[in-house]
């Protein structure tokens, strides 16, 4: 009999990080594009507000299942405000992270052999979920742009469809979706009676200004839409955990179910933390993504000198860049090369799709979020003189 775990993959992370492992780059630095994950700490008016509130009392006690009334008003006045929508804190979830919004939503969702619908390439945690939760996985290959098509997704809909996952800006394609594909996404899941989850981990770095969908102006939003979404990116929070889940008052009841049995309450401090960085950090965080955008910018203008070899830059967003190799090797192999030969360490196209979908063996994922301009270019410079 094969267990819950026994019936998915490994941690891609984890076995990449175990290619490194043991080797030392005295002679050429490496280069990590594999983890999306901010490695700087936060900012430090917010560490010494942290410093602050570790000495409060109920920082190191149980908290309410679904977060701080605080954080949830705070975070529905937040979205009302952005979205142009009417949210409420009742429709607010506050999770250990995204991962965990994601897994409590499919949870309320989903029973034993029911289907999601999930764009590929994905983002693997969804996979691993869905497998362990016992869901199959619909897969939508994105085409054009490297975005899901709704025509093509309405044909993958059966009786046992619950929902429907995007992820904009996407990881790991960096795609930004369009606010009509967006919308199209929603009418297609209302009118077959099914969830959209959007999770947008990434909207704190998005290219444009203002709302990137109109979803909650529905006057009925809550009957389909399920979002995601991550504080770690936002603040540097990662090691704290806070994530957030918002959805009609009925489903967020269900979640709550989910949440006490997993993990009782959202890490406290992490939430004080959240709640001041809404609270305090605008500033902060736009100069933050000015600084994600610029970084874009330079992947944009180094990329013809890897187009001239073959490459194809496939998207580009947010953290990602997800490329397309030129060479006659799949991409977990070409993966391990570049370790070896360029000290670059990056996540193989074959992570993000099924054993059975070729197309991840020709493409590469490049986070580039934690590296600096020069890094960037000379990132291009390895890449540049990689021959097979």
């Amino acid at each position: 009999m094969t267990s819950r775990t026994q019936s998915t993959f490994a941690p891609p992370v984890m076995e990449a990080q175990r290619w490194v492992a043991g080797k030392t780059f005295s002679d050429c630095q490496l280069i990590n594009v594999s983890q999306a994950a901010p490695v700087e700490p936060p900012p430090i008016a917010l560490v010494n507000h942290m410093a602050q509130v570790i000495h409060d009392e109920d920082t190191h006690l149980y908290g309410p299942i679904l977060g701080l009334p605080a954080l949830r008003s705070e975070l529905a006045g937040h979205w009302s405000r952005s979205y142009g929508g009417d949210i409420h804190s009742n429709h607010v979830g506050i999770t250990s992270g995204c991962n965990q919004a994601f897994s409590a939503a499919i949870a309320m969702l989903c029973g034993q052999d029911d289907e999601v619908i999930l764009p590929t390439p994905f983002y693997f945690n969804h996979k691993m979920w869905l497998d362990m939760a016992g869901v199959r996985t619909a897969t939508l290959a994105c085409r054009s742009n490297m975005i899901p098509d709704p025509e093509e997704a309405a044909q993958l809909i059966t009786g046992k469809t619950r929902a429907i996952v995007l992820v904009t800006p996407n990881n790991p394609c960096g795609v930004e979706y369009p606010a009509d594909i967006i919308m199209k996404f929603y009418e297609l899941a209302k009118a077959r009676g099914i969830a959209l989850i959007i999770d947008e981990t990434y909207r704190d770095f998005h290219s444009q200004t203002g709302a990137p969908h109109n979803l909650f102006h529905k006057k009925d939003w809550e009957d389909t839409l399920i979002q995601l979404y991550s504080f770690s990116k936002a603040y540097r929070l990662t090691g704290h955990r806070v994530g957030s889940v918002i959805a009609s008052e009925p489903r967020i009841a269900e979640i709550e179910k989910f949440l006490d049995t997993v993990s009782i309450c959202p890490n406290q401090l992490g939430q004080k933390a959240a709640l001041w960085g809404l609270q305090n950090l605008g500033e902060w965080l736009s100069n933050e993504r000015l600084e994600i955008l610029s970084r874009r910018s330079l992947i944009e203008k180094n990329f013809p000198r890897l187009a001239a070899k073959g490459w194809e830059l496939l998207g580009l967003g947010a953290y990602f860049a997800y490329l397309k190799h030129p060479f006659n090797m799949s991409s977990d192999t070409l993966a391990k090369h570049l370790v070896s030969n360029a000290s670059i360490l990056t996540l193989p196209g074959t992570m993000f799709v099924t054993d059975t979908d070729r197309s991840g063996e020709g493409q590469l994922r490049i986070a580039f979020a934690n590296i600096d301009s020069q890094q960037i270019n000379l990132l291009f410079d390895r890449l540049e003189k990689v021959i097979l």
